[in-house]
């Protein structure tokens, strides 16, 4: 009797042992046949970084510059931030709460996945402060918490570091997927600002000057005419006595994104400073000021600004903006010796020798790679800052 009492103990014992063994197998199993998936990820397009800048100049355009890498996806891909989950059924229903940081606020953001074991990536509503986003000078990380509900079953909060890039922080390109590249240079155009309050003080004081009257663009002008508008624009800048800064690198460091910086216009005029970028970008914003419709070209390692001469687009002509600033014209012109002549001559003399200099340079930049700035080919680009072009892309301004 004590022998089978004995069995029977065990026999328990090892059926308890046995039922909490298989239950979290069983649970994996229930949940498995169930579809349901317990586990969400924070995804973006650009390997964790945020551009101001490419988020401010598409914020009132149908634009979309940044590809999602994902086919399959729900929401806004302006929003830059999303997540990735399967779907446990069809016609499941999601809530995705993003909650505050000083980039943005609190916002709740439904939808229905209607295809059941598919995995999608879902952008939530992202409600930005613009103005934050605007002021901000340096990369910073900011802590991006995300909860998620599956049919009313919460998933649980997620948190990832976002690297919050400045405002002056131009978004060259990304690679998708690990292996493919979009080119995003069209973001330059967020740096031409024709709207800036300080253009109006710079077209009076290019005014008083006397080598215009008036500032007409193509209307009813010639080539001449034309010319003689954008040496008066010239000439006012180089009264502001800017100078030469290469200053262009930034603190970004990946192999998913790669970004250039750039002065705003403010920047620009304040610090007096101004590299191939940074005087490209302010020309074209008094250019397109005056309705002279600016161009801007990048080769390797540089950039400089163009500008059809005339209403019908037939001809162009092109500027070397860095001439713009305290340079030394031997070190564009070494065979000609062009500082020996500039003893005596007044300011007005040496900024017009200066500008047909810097057509002249940049003329033959362009003749000598004109096929593949119009090839597509990597860090070669032809950007019109035209009415299509700012219907996708508007002035940052700041």
């Amino acid at each position: 009797m004590m022998i089978d009492k004995r069995i029977m103990q065990k026999k328990r014992v090892l059926l308890v042992v046995g039922v909490i063994f298989m239950l979290p197998l069983i649970i994996l199993w229930v949940m498995k046949c169930s579809g349901f998936q317990t586990d969400f990820e924070i995804t973006d397009d650009l390997g964790g970084h945020i551009f101001p800048s490419a988020i401010l100049s598409v914020a009132t355009t149908d634009a979309q510059v940044i590809v999602p890498s994902d086919s399959i996806y729900l929401g806004n891909p302006k929003s830059s931030i999303a997540i990735r989950l399967k779907s446990p059924k069809a016609l499941s229903r999601v809530r995705i709460e993003v909650a505050k940081t000083p980039f943005f606020s609190r916002s709740v953001s439904e939808f229905v996945l209607e295809k059941a074991g598919v995995e999608y990536t879902i952008y939530p509503d992202i409600i930005w402060n613009y103005e934050a986003l605007k002021e901000n000078v340096q990369a910073e990380p900011v802590s991006v918490a995300i909860k998620v509900e599956v049919d009313g079953k919460e998933l649980g909060q997620r948190v990832r570091t976002f690297s919050f890039r400045s405002i002056n922080e131009c978004l060259l390109g990304y690679v998708a997927n690990g292996t493919q590249f979009h080119e995003t240079g069209i973001f330059f155009a967020a740096y031409v600002n024709e709207e800036n309050p300080m253009i109006d003080q710079l077209l009076r004081e290019a005014l008083n000057t006397r080598i215009v009257n008036r500032f007409l663009g193509y209307q009813g002008a010639s080539k001449n005419s034309v010319d003689k508008q954008v040496y008066a624009l010239w000439n006012v800048l180089q009264k502001r006595q800017f100078r030469y800064s290469s200053v262009s690198n930034t603190s970004l460091s990946s192999n998913v994104v790669f970004s250039q910086r750039v002065r705003t216009f403010d920047d620009a005029l304040e610090s007096s400073q101004i590299n191939c970028v940074d005087g490209s970008v302010l020309f074209a914003s008094l250019l397109r000021a005056v309705n002279i419709e600016p161009i801007l070209i990048r080769i390797p390692g540089h950039m400089f600004v163009g500008y059809y001469t005339d209403y019908k687009h037939k001809n162009m002509s092109f500027l070397e903006t860095t001439m713009i600033g305290d340079v030394d014209l031997d070190d564009f012109f070494p065979d000609e010796q062009l500082d020996s002549t500039m003893v005596g001559k007044s300011q007005n003399e040496m900024s017009l020798l200066t500008f047909e200099k810097s057509k002249q340079y940049a003329n033959k930049k362009y003749a000598d790679n004109e096929v593949l700035i119009h090839s597509g080919k990597l860090n070669y680009m032809f950007l019109e800052i035209s009415k299509e072009v700012r219907q996708k892309i508007q002035p940052i301004g700041k």
